[in-house]
Parts: C-alpha cells; structure tokens; sequence
C-alpha cells in the first residue's frame, strides 16, 4: 500500500468520506488509487472506472471548446457576446449585489467573450449572495444543473436579471460558463454535448465523459454522499440544494456548461494532458499559451472571493477558463498549486486537478463529497479538503 492509498484510506476508515479515486500521471504512466466505496450500503467498491458528477471542474472543459472555436476565427475575445445573444444588449448593473433589484445603473459596456471566459461578466448564481438577486436567479432560471427551461429561454432568464458587477471590472464568480457553452451551441447549431463530443470529447478519446451516464454504466457512478446534522455520512438522493434531479430526463434542452459533467480519472486525464504534453493536438501552443496566461489584474485577483473567503490568494491568477500559479511559493493548493504555469479548476462536490508544466504531470483527485453551505461553515465535510492537501502533497512531493 503506497503512501497516497494509506492517507485516503485513513479518511475513508474516519467516516469523513465514503470513497475516493486519484490519479499522477508523470512520464507517460499514470498511477491510479481507488479507496473505499461507491455504494456502502450495497458494498460495492470505489473502482477506477468510477463515474462522478465533476461540477465546476466541467469549466475548464467548456472553456477549451470555447477556445477551438477562437482558433478558428469564429468570434474574438472582445466581441460582445450580444453578437450571437442579443438578449444582453442592453444590461443593468445592481448598485449593491445584495440590493434591491430595482436600484441599479446601466453598464458601463458589453459583454464580451473575454469577460465570459475570465468570469468578469458581472454573472452570479443562486446561492452566492444573500439579497434579493438570489431569490430571482432561482425564480428565473430554475435547478442550476437540471433546469426545465429550453437554451433560449435560460439565455432570456439570465439576461433579464441584473448584473452584480460592471462587465469586466471585477472576478464574479457565476453563471458565466453556462452561458458561453449556451453561445457556443447556438452558434453551431447543435446541443451543447454535441458540440463538446465534436470538439473536445472524441479529439481526445474521451468515452465516458457526458451530462448524463448512460443506463449501461450506471452500475459504474459513484453514489451521493454527504453528512447528516450530526456528522455521520449519509447517502442523498440527489445533489445539495436540489440542483439537480435524481435522474436527467432524456428529452432535457439545458446542460450546464459550468458544472454538469459527468466524468471518470482517466477522461479527466485524457484532457488535463493537453497543459502538459505537446503531443497532445487540441489547441494550438498559441491558443493554449492565452488560455493559461492570467488575464486578471492584481485588484482583481487580491480583491475576489467566493463565500467570503479569497478566491486566489496572492499566488494564483485566472486565464481563459482555468487558474494559473504565478508563484509556486504561496499559490493556492485548490486553485493549483506547482510550477509557474500550473493550471487546474476545482468541483464544489470534491473534484479537483492540476497540471504543471513545469514537470510534465496532472493529478486528478475524484470523490462525492456533497455539502449543504451551513454544514461547511458548521465545519462537516472539511476531511474531503484535507483528503485534496494530502493527496496534493504526496504526489507532487
């Protein structure tokens, strides 16, 4: 038993977690753990095949298709997005982000797709603020995974409601992505999963990747779990917060460009590789140089925060869809922490990746570790980020 299984297996043993796969890949060799269970009361063991919703880990995704299209001429980063949706050409600003949703002023300029790609739209979400524009992202846009509403219809929601944030000015994190995989697939004419398989999934081999697991692989997904009120592991039905339904019916329009992927470790690594091996083809070294360059300035970086907590810290920037270290010493581990250059993007369900150039590696941590938001500022669930420090360590000591 190497060190990496020892460390995840006393987690797993603490009842902190209910299973968890990791992957290192250096030099070629990929070296695969898979510890404790995809289904505990069924007794089935976590396997490398193992199938898991990624959430934000599907950003990095999204943003590379975005970036073969970029290196086709198909739009520039400061076109405004009102371009292929008219739907935003004529936005409004909230003068406070926690305000009333009448007291706004109108923005300064568009949005572009650079603002989309580095999240500085002046997008949000539900659950991110406390004051009225929470209320009415969930009233327009409905579950953020699974939402009844058709692609046009969510473009008009989303447009429809204020900004929190003058495009360009600030890092908001937000529904930013969702709405470019939306213009990506209105602009090829084509749902979102076809435009992905045609650009990114089967360029790279990457078979099981999808927003939804096929019937015959079900077998393979890992299961849902989180903690009840007093700690203790529990299986959900579904995700937190009913973002998403138990299963994803087959006629659903929407997929969630920002966090709807399904994925295993090897798919994962079939595409973190193209940061790091140049034998991989997908981008150009042009396109993927301005993808992994920090595009944000140092107010912007010092000044973001996601739940009151610093988004980057003074180490890490933002590029095109992925965070990038700018100082091996004091980078973030989440964000990706290695060499100048690194990359990665986390999952809010416990995913988490990066890629350092530097070395030619990728690490890819993969688990269900599903939070409701006051059970993590209650302080459950914090062996999930502890298990990602630990495997950080290890397999980049």
């Amino acid at each position: 038993m190497d060190a990496i299984e020892t460390a995840l297996k006393g987690v797993v043993d603490a009842g902190e977690l209910a299973g968890v796969v990791t992957l290192v890949w250096r030099g070629g060799e990929a070296r695969v753990c898979a510890v404790g269970w995809r289904d505990i009361e069924a007794g089935l063991p976590m396997q490398r095949d193992s199938i898991f919703r990624i959430a934000s880990m599907s950003k990095p995704i999204v943003s590379a298709a975005a970036m073969t299209m970029l290196q086709e001429g198909r739009f520039a980063l400061e076109d405004p997005i009102s371009r292929v949706a008219p739907e935003f050409l004529r936005m409004r600003v909230l003068r406070d982000p926690d305000g009333a949703l009448e007291d706004t002023v109108p923005a300064d300029r568009q949005i572009t797709f650079d603002d989309l790609l580095t999240q500085r739209a002046g997008l949000t979400q539900a659950g991110f603020y406390s004051g009225p524009i929470d209320a009415a992202h969930r009233e327009a846009l409905g579950p953020d995974l699974d939402s009844p509403l058709s692609p046009d219809a969510w473009i008009a929601g989303l447009a429809g409601l204020p900004l929190i944030g003058q495009p360009g000015a600030v890092f908001t994190y937000g529904r930013a992505t969702d709405l470019l995989g939306l213009l990506l697939a209105r602009m090829e004419g084509a749902p979102l999963e076809e435009v992905l398989r045609h650009r990114v999934f089967e360029p790279l081999g990457m078979t099981d990747t999808g927003f939804s697991v096929p019937s015959e692989k079900r077998h393979r997904r890992a299961g849902f779990y989180g903690f009840d009120m007093t700690g203790q592991l529990k299986k959900l039905p579904t995700v937190p917060g009913g973002a998403a339904l138990a299963e994803r019916p087959d006629d659903m329009e929407f997929a969630s460009g920002g966090a709807g992927l399904w994925s295993t470790v090897d798919d994962y690594l079939a595409f973190a590789r193209m940061f790091v091996d140049s034998s991989v083809k997908l981008l150009s070294p042009e396109t993927l140089a301005l993808m992994t360059t920090n595009r944000l300035t140092d107010p912007q970086r010092l000044g973001a925060k996601m739940f009151g907590m610093p988004t980057f810290g003074t180490g890490s920037g933002f590029g095109l869809g992925v965070a990038t270290a700018l100082d091996p010493a004091t980078a973030s581990v989440m964000r990706g922490k290695g060499g100048v250059g690194t990359v990665g993007w986390p999952g809010a369900y416990g995913g988490w990746w990066q890629a350092d150039p530097t070395n030619g590696s990728v690490a890819i941590l993969l688990m269900h570790n599903m939070l409701e938001l006051e059970q993590l500022t209650a302080g459950y669930g914090l062996g999930g980020y502890g298990a990602i420090l630990e495997f950080h360590a290890l397999a980049t000591g």
